[in-house]
């Protein structure tokens, strides 16, 4: 680890190289949205589920590279939880059980997505979308007679999870109400799935199985689709989290739209499918993503925490295009089976730092927006200020970042093209809330600053934010929801938004 002293900002900045821009940043003590976690879906190659265990094994837990806590697993289409008919295998819910157990030893949140109901559920038959000839262009969806059925059907699902010590603890809705495919669909409008939820949602289980409700993903983050819900107090009250994916729309937009009206009810909304793919070459091969292409991941995933955001959560997370390389020979060098790809390390600069923490308020003194050149965002969590500061551009700058309470110390984490996830160690000569920090070109850095708690009073400060807890659960400072009536070790945990001691 090198370490590294950095100034502190006080009369003067006349030490600053003439050929070095100056970019300042002001971080507020106005809080926003708590940040639950990071994931990615387990699955690969039309939604098969991953069967190495060795790859959760390097993407979840504190102890892992990524520290990702959060898993997606599709809700196959069937009414019991082994099914041997063609249609359904190997897409059947054992086929989940041994990542989904790694995964919740780790301490992940699972949850479970459908694209489609049971064939018998709706009006085309099938769990295919009916999007294509062959299928007859019938659109799928939920037949009215199947309305009272489908939160029997996902108690089903619940408890062969739990008897399998694989619990589930949450449930969405549907993948993409609003996308008419030939794969596995079933298509909803907003007001088909308030009335779902508005007369049926009281049959699911939550009891027993100790489990959140998350409204449909649609494709495009529509607003539409939790407005309706949100609007209505007997739908509102059965939805926990608001989610959608954000392919074909800027993370800005539509889901910030829908976070207005979802955090002001103490709803966590969470951004639950997107990738980001490198291009095609013309020979056919394709290559692992440029060091461009992975500052846009970056900051994406800054732009959806900006957005109001609590958790991201990735498309596959075995793929040349993700965290882990798939062994496709097709692919450039570099794509090896199991091998930790360059995106997993530049998520850990928000998985391995954020869950846990809350997000500030920040201002910069340039303009920050989707795809701008510079990114930052702030978030506090216990005794720590963190600052995240994405350069894209070709010339490195300082960074001038004016912190709510004073600080004493802290870490870098910087990753360039060069190299990914270098630490240094940041010592001040005194106490102070103006820093003035390194921001090199074309890099992703996390700055984690230690709170000088006695001067800055942290614990008599209340959050701005009128959101309401969303539950009484108990989370790890790691951001991960505690399962009810496990054995807790002792230490601090979080529960409605404040810090309780366990012995």
């Amino acid at each position: 680890m090198r370490r590294i002293i950095f100034s502190l900002v006080l009369a003067s900045v006349a030490f600053l190289s003439a050929d070095a821009a100056t970019i300042t940043v002001v971080v507020d003590s106005v809080r926003h949205q708590r940040v639950t976690g990071f994931g990615a879906a387990a699955c690969w190659g039309l939604m098969a589920p991953i069967e190495d265990v060795n790859i959760i094994k390097l993407l979840y837990g504190e102890d892992s590279p990524v520290g990702l806590n959060i898993m997606r697993m599709e809700i196959s289409p069937n009414l019991i939880g082994n099914v041997t008919v063609p249609w359904d295998t190997p897409y059947d819910w054992h086929g989940y059980l041994p990542v989904v157990k790694e995964a919740k030893a780790r301490g992940a949140i699972i949850f479970g997505t459908p694209w489609s109901p049971p064939g018998e559920y709706k009006t085309n038959g099938t769990p295919q979308g009916g999007n294509s000839e062959a299928q007859g262009y019938q659109r799928g969806e939920l037949k009215a007679s199947s309305y009272s059925s489908f939160f029997p059907w996902l108690n089903t699902f619940l408890a062969y999870m739990k008897k399998n010590d694989a619990a589930v603890d949450i449930v969405s809705l549907q993948n993409e109400p609003d996308w008419w495919v030939d794969y596995s669909g079933c298509l909803y409008t907003p007001q088909q799935l308030h009335d779902l939820v508005k007369k049926y949602a009281s049959r699911l289980d939550r009891k027993t199985y100790n489990v959140r409700l998350m409204n449909a993903e649609p494709l495009g983050f529509n607003p539409e689709y939790s407005d309706i819900m949100l609007d209505d107090p007997e739908t509102a009250k059965h939805i926990d989290i608001i989610a959608g994916h954000i392919y074909g729309h800027e993370p800005l937009g539509n889901m910030a739209k829908a976070a207005k009206k979802a955090l002001a009810q103490g709803k966590e909304v969470w951004m639950t499918e997107h990738s980001v793919n490198p291009r095609g070459d013309a020979d056919g091969t394709v290559d692992l993503p440029t060091w461009h292409e992975e500052i846009l991941f970056a900051e994406e995933v800054n732009e959806c925490l900006l957005a109001g955001g609590s958790a991201y959560v990735y498309w596959y997370m075995l793929a040349h295009w993700s965290f882990v390389g798939s062994g496709d020979k097709t692919i450039q060098p570099g794509n090896d089976y199991g091998k930790l790809l360059r995106r997993g390390y530049v998520m850990s600069h928000f998985s391995k730092n954020l869950p846990g923490s809350t997000r500030l308020d920040t201002k910069a003194s340039v303009i920050v927006g989707t795809n701008s050149a510079f990114q930052t965002s702030a978030y506090i969590k216990g005794d720590s200020l963190i600052v995240m500061a994405i350069d894209t551009t070709a010339n490195a700058h300082k960074l001038r970042v004016h912190l709510p309470y004073e600080v004493t110390s802290g870490e870098w984490i910087l990753s360039t093209e060069e190299a990914v996830c270098r630490r240094s160690d940041i010592e001040m000569t005194e106490p102070a809330k103006v820093v003035m920090l390194d921001l090199p070109a074309r890099s992703i850095n996390t700055y984690i600053f230690k709170i000088n708690r006695v001067e800055s009073g942290v614990d008599e400060i209340k959050s701005d934010c009128e959101m309401k807890p969303v539950d009484d659960a108990l989370y790890d400072m790691q951001g991960r929801r505690m399962n009810s009536g496990a054995s807790l070790r002792q230490g601090i945990y979080i529960k409605n938004g404040k810090k309780i001691y366990i012995k």
